[in-house]
């Protein structure tokens, strides 16, 4: 019954801190709330939660990274590559071995492999606290598109870097050779086994689905076990089980491709995996909070662990790493800045000096959140001898005080480098969406008039079926002649005033509808249909 009270507080403790961020009238990133409210539990309550590291990496991380693998933009992703493997490879390789050593360095008593697992785990940014924060100044999406391909890989490159630290603080020793033979293993099993096994059951589904028709429930109970499926038979041979939840989401969306689900699946799995989105990540930033009085409690005995007495000491640490951190992140994004535009310059002959605010603000936007919280805490209680492992409440300390900085500066500062900062132009993709239409619309034209034919030999009455399929067929190629040529623009503007008049038509049917169920004009099934239908307007006129 504890641990359900618990998990309740929590969940509703993610659902306030929603509601508080929207309401204050000066932007607070929503994660600095959720810490705060865990705070609050945490002190409120003599419950505390008991945190399994395998456990908590179990169910945490797999739906996580597979969702950012599935819904990653990839030809954007494809576009920037070059950019986004240097942030989330050479960058984190950088800061693992270079802030491990800083850290050590800073922090003798910590062991130099606890130092590097420290470091690894502070490597991974986190894109959702980055949008939270920067909200109400919105992100240039070529940047954000930077920003998600460098998450899900160094989130991938950042665990695994952990795995390896964490193995030579087990065993006190560490192989250079060894560790880059089973780098090898670990990443390509990993991934070969997220490729496979999404695509078998993704096979499995479609041949299930074609002979006995499609279930709803059990489609989006599926895309959720993939993951997990995945994780779990990596690890089970010793591979990388993170790489293979990265690889499963982003298999996922070419498998989804060639295997189409009803609109209906998609359109309740996109609200499910939504919601799974915004609770697991709430949840981590809540359950930082709670566990934060735990550790501030502690802060005496971590600190005894560097040699010092004062708590402070433990501030003036976080702060160095922050720095150390944002240094390194600065430096690398300005090389990498310069390296490409250096590229370009050599096909183009065109030299652009990048606006030092678009380095800064990349550099701020290297904000440290869930992904480091979930890595920090899976550090094993003990060596394999049964002694506690080494400055683990100390690497907690840290991990948590980085991310909760990181957030506060990046808070302050990326409101002030984004506003009014432009991205370099990239290509319209009106043209590419309007031929899209427009070849779709002769497509389904064509389908019309065939099934048009094909009644009226069956059934007869062709007048009724010619005047029915021309009334639907006259609505495409009106897209058809709105989307050509100089009547393009003029045809988008007259869009977007019928979707504003559609939409007032639609809140004057909700608004009614509303009236007749409070009247009990109508029943319960019929308030459901036609809410439904009222949805699906919407979504459509608002999309």
């Amino acid at each position: 019954m504890e641990t359900v009270s618990i998990v309740l507080f929590l969940l509703l403790a993610v659902v306030v801190s929603g509601a508080i961020s929207r309401i204050l009238p000066f932007s607070i990133p929503t994660p600095l709330v959720q810490i705060l409210l865990g705070a609050i539990i945490g002190l409120s309550t003599s419950h505390r939660v008991d945190l399994d590291p395998e456990l908590f990496l179990f169910l945490f991380l797999p739906p996580l990274l597979f969702l950012d693998g599935w819904r990653i933009p990839k030809d954007e992703l494809l576009k920037d590559v070059s950019t986004v493997v240097e942030l989330a490879l050479g960058l984190v390789l950088l800061t693992v071995v270079g802030m491990g050593f800083f850290i050590h360095w800073m922090i003798p008593a910590m062991p130099l492999a606890v130092a590097f697992a420290l470091a690894a785990v502070v490597s991974p940014t986190d894109p959702i606290a980055v949008s939270a924060i920067a909200a109400r100044v919105p992100i240039p999406k070529r940047m954000m598109h930077i920003l998600e391909g460098e998450s899900l890989l160094n989130d991938a490159s950042g665990l695994v870097c952990l795995r390896f630290a964490v193995a030579a603080a087990l065993t006190g020793t560490f192989s250079a050779g060894a560790a880059t033979l089973n780098f090898l293993w670990v990443a390509g099993a990993g991934l070969v086994i997220g490729v496979v096994v999404t695509l078998a059951v993704t096979r499995a589904k479609a041949f299930v689905t074609k002979r006995w028709g499609e279930d709803t429930g059990s489609q989006i109970l599926v895309s959720l076990l993939i993951p997990f499926g995945s994780y779990m038979l990596a690890e089970h041979i010793h591979a990388s089980g993170i790489l293979a939840a990265v690889a499963a989401g982003v298999t996922m969306t070419f498998a989804e491709i060639s295997r189409q689900t009803m609109a209906t699946t998609r359109m309740r799995r996109n609200s499910v995996w939504d919601m799974i989105q915004f609770t697991l990540n709430g949840i981590i930033f809540v359950l930082l909070g709670e566990q934060l009085p735990g550790i501030l409690e502690g802060a005496h005995q971590t600190v005894a662990l560097t040699g010092h007495v004062s708590p402070w000491w433990l501030a003036i640490y976080t702060i160095a790493i922050v720095a150390g951190l944002a240094l390194l992140r600065f430096a690398w994004v300005w090389a990498s800045l310069h390296l490409t535009i250096l590229r370009k310059t050599q096909r183009t002959g065109e030299m652009q000096s990048p606006e030092w605010r678009l380095v800064a603000a990349t550099s701020f936007a290297g904000v440290r959140g869930a992904i480091t919280l979930a890595g920090v805490l899976t550090l094993p209680l003990a060596l394999n001898d049964g002694t506690p492992f080494p400055a683990r409440d100390l690497a907690i300390f840290l991990a948590a005080g980085v991310i909760v900085v990181s957030l506060i500066l990046a808070s302050i500062a990326l409101p002030f480098l984004l506003k009014g900062l432009t991205m370099p132009p990239e290509p319209s993709k009106q043209a590419e969406e309007d031929s899209a239409r427009i070849v779709a619309a002769h497509a389904a034209i064509q389908a019309i008039e065939r099934h048009q034919h094909a009644l009226a030999e069956d059934r007869g009455e062709a007048d009724l079926y010619a005047t029915a399929g021309a009334r639907v067929m006259d609505l495409y190629r009106e897209r058809i002649e709105g989307l050509s040529g100089h009547q393009a623009d003029e045809a988008r503007a007259g869009s977007r005033l019928a979707s504003e008049f559609a939409l007032v038509g639609v809140k004057a049917e909700r608004a009614t509808l509303a009236q007749l169920i409070r009247d009990r004009l109508v029943s319960g099934g019929t308030a459901r249909k036609l809410t439904r239908e009222l949805d699906l307007a919407e979504a459509r006129y608002r999309g």
